[in-house]
């Protein structure tokens, strides 16, 4: 096993397999810290609720799907309430624009065939081949996970439409003490990498250091010190929309494959 982070301090931004990423960071000869930045993430059936119920009163023009479950969810919570009939009858007279495998997936599954996907599993490629499209006036029900996807709301609001956010899923911010003490080891360059593995994650840090006036603390940090490694193209791509620059991901999306490369990283700015 190689030491290419030998003596470098790394941040584990994640919740689930913590011990084994700290096992992975240890044999690569680094210190791992252990600084959650996802708390829980919920199932939110009585708030998702009345926008499920305004969606199949009004229906929409565009419906945009960016998780498998998140579909499947809401077909579930549509039978409970009795209205899965008129659900799906409201998705299959509108546009359908699907991002990730999963999701086209779930949408097979169901007989749903979408007219825009993405590129590459991330939203700038879903919003790439929807760049044409004219929004003005229309009704688009964006499908979300865990977080609000500012940039992608933000693209088809600047584009004239009328969004409904439906979060079947819902996320629950970190402990104010983990991210508190992240965003002062960070200032003070005591962080040499941070390991996020979803951008609820990344959202979490950014919006709790703009909150706490602690933004320019951050971005300078990145910049300067420390590197962030994203465990696939989402969680990168949130770190881009926040302004990081220095990324490091892994072609192979798993949590493994991120720690090591990172290490192949460092290894590589010493040679």
């Amino acid at each position: 096993m190689g030491n290419g982070l030998e003596g470098k301090r790394i941040a584990i931004g994640g919740s689930r397999k913590i011990e084994e990423i700290s096992t992975l960071i240890e044999k690569q000869g680094g210190i791992p810290i252990v600084r959650s930045l996802q708390g829980m993430v919920f199932l939110a059936e009585k708030e998702v609720e009345p926008d499920l119920l305004k969606f199949v009163n009004d229906g929409a023009d565009w419906v945009v799907f960016t998780t498998g479950i998140g579909l499947e969810t809401l077909v579930n919570l549509a039978e409970k309430l009795a209205v899965k009939d008129a659900f799906l009858n409201n998705i299959r007279h509108a546009q359908i624009a699907s991002r990730g495998y999963k999701t086209l997936a779930a949408l097979k599954k169901w007989d749903l065939k979408p007219i825009a996907v993405d590129e590459d599993g991330t939203t700038k490629g879903l919003t790439r081949g929807l760049e044409n499209v004219d929004f003005s006036g229309k009704r688009v029900m964006i499908q979300l996970h865990g977080e609000t996807a500012p940039a992608l709301t933000k693209f088809f609001e600047d584009r004239g439409a009328e969004v409904l956010k439906i979060l079947p899923y819902q996320h629950i911010a970190p402990e104010s003490e983990t991210v508190t003490n992240l965003c002062d080891e960070m200032a003070n360059n005591e962080i040499d990498a941070v390991c996020f593995t979803t951008a609820v994650q990344v959202r979490s840090l950014f919006n709790f250091a703009r909150e706490k006036g602690k933004l320019t603390d951050i971005l300078n940090c990145f910049h300067e010190k420390a590197i962030a490694v994203a465990v696939g193209k989402v969680t990168a791509e949130a770190l881009k929309e926040e302004g990081v620059e220095r990324l490091v991901t892994p072609e192979n999306e798993r949590m493994g494959a991120m720690i090591i490369e990172l290490s192949h990283f460092y290894e590589n700015q010493t040679d």
